[in-house]
């Protein structure tokens, strides 16, 4: 695989990369939880903009983007409105979802960019080609939380957003039996055998899901969403449990110690 690489991580290198959320309403609310991240030292930090209340006002969002900046460092930021329909708090209108990413991307703030495939191809294409003219990376995504849909339509999904240009491809699913869990990691070993250029993310969520949160080393995910003070999805694993996890099951596959 060819690794990408952001400020000092090299993502779809070795162990999975291990992403914690910002998921607050307030100012204070989120640089409380920055800091309590930074302390934690994760790989990448993303802030859920969707669940700041001051999101749509552009002063208060760039604002809030350089004091997280500031808290964190040079750990790679990655900058998230996630949809109601896709999980989120919070919903816009299509042009202010717009809005609201391209002022991230524009800012020199954010080093990577979460956006939904289903907001439409065009206004895909004009996100990810306003994002690469800012040298952030885009991780385009589609999450489903009442089902997980056929592999067949996974794979789709997935091969239509390197078409469309994203760096990274994202799917999260909700398994609503063992079987689901099992589809999910088919999906990331097929789509990670046949597209070795690509890093991906890949996740089944809630507690049944919990072993593909840990297990991407194996099947070809490249980035895990832990948890510091406040989940952001269900069956996200609190951060230290989860490096350690990743830690013994990546020494179990190279016979390192940890």
């Amino acid at each position: 695989m060819n690794p990408i690489e952001v400020r000092n991580i090299k993502i779809g290198e070795g162990i999975p990369k291990i992403c914690l959320p910002i998921v607050g309403h307030t100012q204070y609310e989120i640089t409380s939880q920055a800091m309590t991240i930074a302390a934690l030292k994760p790989d990448i930090v993303e802030f859920r903009a969707d669940w700041y209340d001051e999101c749509t006002n552009k002063e208060n969002l760039i604002e809030m983007l350089m004091l997280i900046r500031k808290l964190i460092d040079k750990t790679p930021l990655l900058f998230s409105f996630r949809t109601v329909v896709e999980g989120g708090i919070q919903e816009l209108q299509k042009a202010d979802y717009i809005r609201l990413n391209k002022t991230a991307v524009e800012s020199g703030l954010v080093d990577m960019v979460d956006i939904e495939l289903m907001i439409g191809d065009e206004d895909v294409k004009d996100l990810i080609k306003t994002a690469h003219e800012n040298n952030v990376v885009v991780v385009l995504s589609n999450h489903d939380f009442e089902k997980t849909p056929e592999k067949e339509v996974l794979i789709s999904r997935m091969e239509k957003m390197i078409e469309l240009g994203a760096d990274i491809p994202k799917v999260a699913v909700m398994p609503n039996n063992n079987r689901d869990v099992l589809t999910l990691l088919d999906v990331t070993d097929t789509f990670h055998t046949s597209h070795t250029n690509y890093p991906i993310i890949t996740m089944a969520m809630d507690g049944r899901g919990v072993v593909s949160r840990i297990a991407g080393e194996i099947f070809g995910s490249s980035i895990t969403f832990g948890c510091a003070r406040k989940a952001s999805a269900p069956g996200q694993i609190e951060a230290g449990e989860l490096s350690l996890a990743l830690r013994i099951l990546h020494s179990n596959l190279y016979h390192k110690e940890i």
